[in-house]
């Protein structure tokens, strides 16, 4: 058995005594919050790196979501996956919002276009999409039927930091889009998260509600929420993104050793790079096949646990099947076969800038049973 605990992922964290620097001009300056100098400098570096025009920091992504349909006064029902983070519907049940669940698409795993449509009501007026695992949705397709019934889209974006689409980043597709800096994820700020936009007059929205509504010291014009990003979580994101390219590297080399070495194993398949993509490899999910494998999913991810590997099921439950959202006429079981037929089968296996080759051949090692 291995002693060590092997997790799904560990935060990448830059060298602390760089990051003391910041922390002691923090505690000189004592501008702890609200719009100080750390959180005006992460705004520009964030919009230089990821190549987008506005950004706007906030203390979470779930915030971010929740503050980005106040922004687009998204009202009746939304068009959304099943296959994610239960923040993404959370957001919309805050704004009551209803969730109305479709299926997704089997290579991608992303909220599946052909089937948007049939899901359109007369309530219907936004589409919020997740790219799931990082990998871009159709963004295309998705722009046309919005396009055709006045949809607005917002992004779920949560998991793909500096990813492209020919060259374009994925963020400036769709109405809005999502971000999440939790420690979790590839770049983290401790907690955070951010919403893109693409003009100004946007922007000062999004300031204005995730400040409380105040447009100046004594005027509110909107019932906003406090949702902003601290000196100390924009400090550590400026930091961050001195090593971030060499972060996102490692992840790289890290899932080619995983596609080597899990290559020729029956029963388990495993996610490639999207053609024309520049991913962030933010997740290295595997898929198994009970009847080519030998073992369930869930006898596979029992068996890691008990050696000290902890792998996550992203995504299972469906948020569809969780009590909140199962009545829905939506989430009604049978109504989306790939989703619940992908939940049952994926394991996500640990990946993180600081992953050695010894514990990834450990985990390969158990899976490799054969």
């Amino acid at each position: 058995m291995n002693n060590k605990p092997i997790f799904v992922t560990q935060p990448f964290l830059p060298p602390l005594e760089e990051f003391y620097e910041y922390i002691k001009d923090i505690w000189e300056s004592k501008w702890l919050t609200n719009n100080g100098k750390y959180h005006q400098a992460l705004e520009s570096a964030l919009c230089d790196y990821l190549g987008v025009k506005y950004i706007s920091l906030f203390s979470n992504g779930t915030l971010a979501l929740v503050t980005a349909l106040q922004a687009l006064r998204i009202t009746g029902e939304v068009i959304t996956t099943p296959y994610s983070f239960v923040a993404t519907t959370h957001s919309l049940w805050w704004n009551n919002i209803k969730p109305v669940f479709v299926d997704v698409d089997r290579s991608t795993f992303n909220l599946d276009p052909e089937k948007i449509e049939s899901a359109i009501t007369p309530q219907t007026t936004a589409i919020l999409p997740v790219h799931v695992y990082g990998n871009p949705c159709n963004v295309q397709k998705i722009k046309e039927i919005a396009d055709i019934y006045g949809l607005k889209v917002i992004y779920d974006a949560c998991h793909t930091f500096g990813i492209k689409i020919k060259g374009i980043p994925v963020l400036n597709f769709g109405d809005l889009s999502v971000m999440s800096f939790h420690a979790t994820k590839i770049y983290n700020t401790f907690e955070g998260g951010a919403i893109v936009c693409h003009d100004e007059p946007t922007k000062k929205r999004i300031d204005n509600l995730k400040n409380f509504g105040f447009v100046d010291e004594t005027t509110v014009v909107t019932p906003g929420i406090n949702a902003k990003m601290n000196e100390v979580q924009a400090a550590m994101g400026l930091l961050q993104l001195k090593y971030i390219n060499s972060a996102i590297e490692k992840r790289k080399q890290a899932t080619e050793r995983y596609r080597n070495g899990l290559n020729g194993i029956k029963g388990i398949t495993y996610m490639e790079d999207m053609a024309n993509v520049k991913h962030c490899y933010s997740f290295f999910p595997i898929f198994i096949d009970k009847d080519k494998y030998g073992k369930t999913r869930d006898e596979v991810y029992e068996e890691l646990r008990k050696n000290n590997i902890f792998g996550r099921r992203y995504f299972y439950p469906l948020i569809s099947q969780f009590p909140t959202y199962r009545g829905l006429e939506s989430a009604q079981k049978g109504l989306m076969p790939v989703a619940e037929e992908i939940t049952e089968k994926v394991i996500c296996l640990p990946l993180y800038a600081d992953l050695t080759l010894e514990d990834q051949l450990t985990v390969l090692g158990k899976l490799n049973h054969n």
